[in-house]
């Protein structure tokens, strides 16, 4: 598809002046239009990316989406998102996350079961695709990339279920940030940090809620300077630490393999010392604004690129059961997520973003948490996705050994 399109994906200049614009498009229209500031910036951003990818315009990978979007804008947005996240105050914050999420990952675990039963017959290397999904909607793309190789699934195969796990899950992350919209939710559950972003409230000079949240602050070129400089160094220094953790822990017992994968990972070690940094340095740290605009910012263009490699031409032609495979599997998460969040008395927010980080990963989650302004539960979030990563290999391992796989 690559190939074929009217922007080539080598032309990083034209990918990179779309994705600004339509995502100075996506803040601009959620603070100016009602209808826009109800839809949210995150949903037309991924909504431009769609339309650009399924109408041929732009390629469904590229060096500007996959090496520099993924590979520096969103690391260098996390710490700085993370900067107002006080660890003292994280566990009473994350607690509930990381029981609902929890709750979730068992969903997936018996989703992968019930989607074999019923698409083994219409879906090929099913126990395998049951595996890696399994890996993936409670950890992400790196557990989907290790139980690939662990059950010696077919590089078609595994090209099938990407493209079909891309689309469904910019399809799923729209219902998500639909539902703190719609009454029946909104009767049913909590909502704590939506009810704090809307207490804002709307001045004359504010068009929308949104407007008002993101009202003008002075930021300063200083400001500017030490946000990046922070953000910077806690990227590179998680990045060596990560490596280190990586080749000194050994793998040769399950112990050992978790705490390799856990102190191994660099978004983890980035968590942490972004969190450290706030809270021992809070008194410094408060001094510098811009650091939750510049992250958003940043955010915003992760948005966008999370939209980019769904393709429905990709997927009727090549993978219709595929897509009906991970649908069962999302449906099934969502269900667990909300009804034991209901019985267990869950905030609603909550509970969107421990799925959002089951079937997207603790990035669109956290994005998702920004987006909404639920600034408290980024950090948590985070933290909590991120334990996805190590525990999602060990649950797809058991669903491919127990199916056949």
């Amino acid at each position: 598809m690559t190939g074929t399109t009217l922007i080539s994906a080598d032309n990083t200049w034209a990918l990179m002046a779309i994705t600004c614009g339509w995502v100075a498009f996506s803040i601009y229209a959620e603070q100016t239009w009602a209808w826009a500031s109800k839809l949210s910036g995150a949903i037309i951003a991924l909504i431009g990316a769609l339309l650009l990818t399924n109408l041929k315009i732009i390629p469904t990978n590229a060096p500007w989406f996959d090496d520099i979007i993924w590979g520096y804008v969103v690391p260098l947005a996390i710490p700085l998102l993370l900067l107002q996240c006080d660890i003292r105050k994280i566990w009473k914050e994350s607690g509930k996350l990381l029981i609902i999420f929890l709750i979730g990952s068992i969903g997936t675990t018996c989703s992968a079961v019930l989607a074999f039963n019923l698409l083994q017959n219409y879906v090929p290397n099913a126990a395998g695709v049951a595996a890696m999904m399994t890996g993936s909607y409670i950890g992400g793309g790196v557990n989907f990339a290790t139980l690939a190789g662990a059950f010696e699934i077919p590089g078609e195969v595994v090209a099938a279920t990407t493209v079909a796990d891309n689309l469904l899950m910019a399809c799923y992350f729209f219902v998500l940030i639909a539902i703190p919209s719609i009454g029946f939710f909104r009767k049913a559950y909590k909502h704590p940090h939506l009810d704090e972003v809307e207490s804002v409230g709307i001045d004359e000079a504010a068009k929308t809620q949104a407007a008002a949240y993101w009202e003008r602050k002075p930021i300063s070129l200083r400001d500017i300077a030490v946000d990046f400089a922070i953000s910077a160094i806690i990227v590179w220094v998680s990045i060596e630490i990560a490596k280190i953790f990586g080749a000194v822990i050994p793998i040769s017992n399950k112990f050992f393999l978790l705490l390799n994968g856990l102190l191994g990972n660099k978004y983890l070690i980035m968590t942490t010392i972004a969190m450290l940094v706030a809270t021992f340095g809070s008194k410094h740290v408060a001094k510098t604004a811009g650091s939750q605009e510049i992250g958003t910012y940043l955010i915003y263009l992760f948005l966008f690129v999370i939209g980019v490699p769904a393709s429905i031409s990709q997927i009727l032609q090549n993978a219709p059961m595929l897509f009906v495979f991970c649908l069962i599997m999302v449906i099934i998460n969502m269900l667990f997520c909300f009804i034991f969040g209901k019985l267990f008395k869950f905030n609603l927010e909550e509970i969107i973003l421990a799925s959002n980080a089951n079937i997207g990963g603790p990035t669109t989650a956290a994005a998702m948490a920004i987006s909404k302004g639920w600034v408290k539960l980024v950090g948590p979030i985070m933290l909590v996705g991120t334990l996805g990563y190590v525990i999602g290999t060990y649950f797809g391992t058991f669903i491919g050994q127990m199916l056949g796989a």
